[in-house]
């Protein structure tokens, strides 16, 4: 959304004075003596008077293109912070095209109203009385053509973001670079977005902590299981409990069969208890005929709604850090995390269920960052 700063000062009064409703008066405040237009640190003054015209309300008004949590949380907070101890009477607004979640909690923690164009809207005001508080868009309006290029969506993020909630910190761009096999520019954009989205947090170079239930749900808002992971459907006759106990032994007697997997909801219903029930799901190699040599192999019947599926593993990074449970391998907890987050049905339930006890547990499944000679 290319505009210019007047015209989304423009667009967000007439919001607010909809939002207020008929009677109230919303006016930018009068220009200086000196011609000069509101206070250095804010774009514009703006006069709230409600219609009994008794007292009015004075805000701060703040026009960004783009609100970052990490400029939430240092510029627009110490400006808050000055407001607060100056005992001003402004108040401080953030209007923006479009502002995301995480910069709206960092925003609603600091006491700091905000409006953006899509609806999202906080604004708090003791004399006279106002609170608003509306819901917008939750993902950016903005095209496809000025997106930035380095997103949470594809492979190369996908492995990154495995790192980074499978390592504790610290480490360096450059370690995370050589582990995931991504190029060294990349990991360092994408790690800036992160930043200043407040999910990781470095010191000089060296990342120091690192916010990773959030960074695996957010890598899970642009992943789709069943899409990216094209996939064959197939009936097993004598159950899927059956069909593990099969792999299982045909793994033991043959450890070159290739890869294969399991995730969803037999993965994770054995790492936190949830719901009963679900298709056995089972990455595999992306090759063409993977899922049809597997079928055969553990004598699965194709068809459509069957009780298996057996998923093209978009990426090897699947097959990263498995657990043997029962003898057949299970996706790591990381993995398994993203799989159902972004799965069909009640996996997403069983997700946050298996975030949880990660989280509980992180010590017992979380590696060392690489050192120097790794």
């Amino acid at each position: 959304m290319n505009i210019s700063s007047s015209e989304l000062l423009r667009q967000a009064l007439d919001s607010l004075r909809e939002l207020l409703g008929p009677g109230w008066q919303v006016q930018e405040f009068p220009e200086a003596e000196d011609g000069t237009a509101g206070d250095a640190v804010a774009d514009s003054r703006v006069q709230l008077t409600p219609p009994d015209q008794q007292r009015f309300a004075e805000l701060l008004v703040i026009a960004q293109t783009t609100v970052t949590p990490q400029y939430a949380d240092t510029q627009l907070r110490q400006i808050g912070t000055i407001l607060r101890q100056a005992r001003a009477a402004q108040s401080l607004l953030v209007i923006s095209p479009w502002i995301n979640a995480q910069a709206q909690q960092v925003l609603h923690k600091h006491g700091i109203s905000y409006l953006d164009l899509t609806g999202n809207v906080s604004i708090s005001i003791e004399h006279p009385s106002v609170r608003i508080e509306t819901r917008g868009a939750a993902k950016s309006p903005r095209a496809p053509s000025e997106s930035r290029t380095v997103t949470l969506s594809g492979v190369r993020a996908g492995r990154v973001i495995r790192f980074l909630a499978d390592h504790r910190p610290p480490y360096r761009a450059s370690q995370i670079a050589s582990a995931t096999n991504v190029s060294l520019p990349w990991v360092s954009r994408l790690l800036g977005q992160l930043e200043d989205q407040l999910l990781i947090r470095r010191r000089k170079r060296t990342i120091v902590d690192v916010k990773w239930p959030e960074i695996l749900r957010a890598r899970a808002n642009t992943y789709d299981l069943l899409r990216h992971n094209s996939y064959v459907s197939a009936i097993a006759l004598n159950g899927e409990t059956a069909v593990l106990d099969d792999l299982a032994q045909q793994l033991q007697n043959d450890d070159a069969l290739g890869k294969i997997t399991v995730t969803g909801h037999y993965a994770a219903r054995l790492v936190a208890p949830y719901a009963t029930g679900g298709q056995l799901m089972l990455y595999v190699e992306a090759g063409p005929h993977s899922p049809d040599a597997w079928a055969n192999r553990l004598g699965l019947m194709r068809a459509d709604g069957g009780n298996v599926l057996l998923l093209r593993a978009h990426d090897d990074v699947v097959f990263d850090r498995t657990r043997t449970v029962g003898g057949v391998p299970h996706v790591a907890l990381s993995q398994l995390v993203l799989d159902s987050l972004a799965g069909p049905g009640r996996l997403p339930a069983e997700g946050e269920k298996v975030l949880d006890h990660m989280v509980e547990h992180q010590h017992e499944w979380r590696l060392p960052g690489p050192s120097d000679r790794d």
